[in-house]
């Protein structure tokens, strides 16, 4: 109802309040991206810098889909932990979110590839030795044993840390969203019956889902560009090969043109469907 009278009201608005409202900008922008794609595909040197900066746009995508996803299923572990009212979990989980949303992605993404896997690794192969001194699983010691950290390739490396510096911020989404359904509804829940993971499942998760929507896509972007950090460790998705073929060609101006005008079409594109959701969304609520 709530949206029939709001579109009755727009075609209400003066032709030049209309005209004012209308998204001029992506018009622009669309004529521009146009253009320019036209230009890529007439120019030999564009098009050959294209072509090589391609390549890394699955990589890109990989990264961002696995991470991204990893990092809503941790979010949403830790929110839940952070509204838990067992002190040491609650403790613990504020914890990992204080400390790793006051590092820098970049740093962290340093950190985690070279220390805290280099950890990781020391201790499989502690654990490792313990099985062969104990015999115990004997072979699966000397498989723990025999790990080394050059095994773990850059791009594992890379995934892990953008989920680790993603989720203590979704949990956070995850959490505001969640505590901003009364508190009626779980009681009426649980006087129907059900369980508290019933209640959180079907009646509070679905309404939170769909209040923390926008944020949600708001990071999903925000990784998507992030996504470029994953550079400095020798990954090849876009920013490595647009440095790459930089390097090479000495084409920057060329390069970092095509690398902007790339992600600025896949960001485009994500915060149409981020837009079209929201709408879907509160047409459901409506």
């Amino acid at each position: 109802m709530g949206i029939h009278t709001e579109l009755g009201k727009s075609r209400l608005l003066p032709v030049g309040e209309r005209l004012r409202r209308a998204p001029w900008w992506a018009l622009v922008a669309l004529l521009l991206g146009i253009l320019f794609a036209w230009h890529i595909h007439t120019d030999q040197t564009y098009n050959e810098i294209f072509r090589a900066i391609l390549n890394g746009v699955g990589i890109t995508i990989y990264v961002t889909a696995v991470a991204y996803s990893a990092a809503l299923f941790l979010g949403l572990l830790i929110a839940f932990a952070r509204l838990s009212k067992n002190p040491i979990i609650y403790q613990v989980a504020t914890f990992y979110v204080e400390i790793v949303r006051g590092v820098p992605a970049l740093v962290l993404l340093l950190y985690i590839a070279f220390v805290g896997f280099d950890l990781f690794v020391r201790a499989l192969n502690g654990l490792g030795t313990w099985l062969i001194d104990n015999k115990l699983l004997v072979s699966l010691g000397e498989q723990l044993q025999a790990v080394m950290l050059r095994d773990i390739d850059n791009l594992t490396r890379a995934t892990v840390a953008l989920v680790i510096a993603y989720s203590p911020f979704i949990s956070e989404i995850f959490r505001a969203g969640i505590e901003s359904i009364p508190r009626g509804q779980m009681e009426a829940a649980r006087s129907l019956g059900m369980g508290y993971w019933q209640a959180m499942r079907y009646v509070i998760l679905p309404q939170a889902i769909r209040n923390v929507l926008p944020p949600l896509g708001n990071d999903l972007i925000a990784m998507l560009k992030d996504s470029s950090l994953v550079s400095v460790l020798g990954v090849r998705e876009i920013t490595g090969e647009g440095r790459v073929g930089a390097a090479r060609s000495f084409k920057t101006f060329e390069t970092y043109n095509i690398m902007a005008f790339l992600y600025l079409c896949m960001t485009l594109m994500l915060s149409a469907v981020v837009r079209w959701l929201e709408r879907r969304t509160s047409e459901g609520r409506n």
